[in-house]
């Protein structure tokens, strides 16, 4: 907002465009006072200055590998009191990260050469009324070699669709539920 504001300041003017943006206008002359005289910035700015140069050093001569606790550590050796959520807070501002250990986490691998399923809804997930546009998605886990779980898993299913149904007042059939368990 303050860079807005010193961009159109010479033709609109300070007082204009602080009242078009609802910001008092001594909020943007102390942000610009700040700007002119760095002595006027408050201790937490004046500290940042001067230790994230060390976050930065420390974080280049351990081959960009260090996280925060292990800057805040080698701060700490060198004799440099700085707390850690300090040391955190100017890593992410500066967009430091350290390498983690391990592999990633896919939970996912897409096959972009799988078939999609229809589109039965048109993307329309709006109904105008209520019991109008039904969508569900009712996944059965398949079991090699065990037929009775299955089918017991089947059944229970259609027990419940049943009686969601009945709870709600539902006219819609189990069966075309229960073609795509089978």
């Amino acid at each position: 907002m303050n860079a807005f504001i010193d961009e159109h300041r010479a033709r609109c003017g300070v007082e204009p465009i602080c009242a078009a943006l609802q910001v008092a206008p001594s909020a943007y002359r102390r942000h610009a006072a700040r700007q002119r005289l760095p002595a006027l910035r408050p201790q937490r700015a004046k500290r940042d200055a001067l230790v994230l140069p060390e976050v930065q050093r420390v974080f280049e001569q351990n081959l960009q590998v260090y996280g925060a606790d292990k800057v805040w550590r080698q701060l700490h050796r060198e004799g440099l009191v700085v707390a850690r959520c300090t040391v955190e807070r100017l890593m992410r501002l500066a967009g430091l990260r350290g390498v983690r250990r391990g592999k990633s986490v896919r939970t996912t691998v897409p096959d972009a050469k799988a078939p999609c399923p229809l589109d039965r809804v048109n993307r329309q997930f709006q109904a105008q009324q209520p019991n109008e546009l039904w969508v569900a998605d009712f996944s059965v886990p398949q079991r090699s070699g065990v037929g009775d779980e299955g089918r017991s898993l089947a059944i229970g299913l259609q027990e419940q669709v049943a009686n969601h149904h009945e709870r709600l007042g539902s006219k819609a059939s189990v069966a075309s539920v229960m073609e795509k368990v089978s």
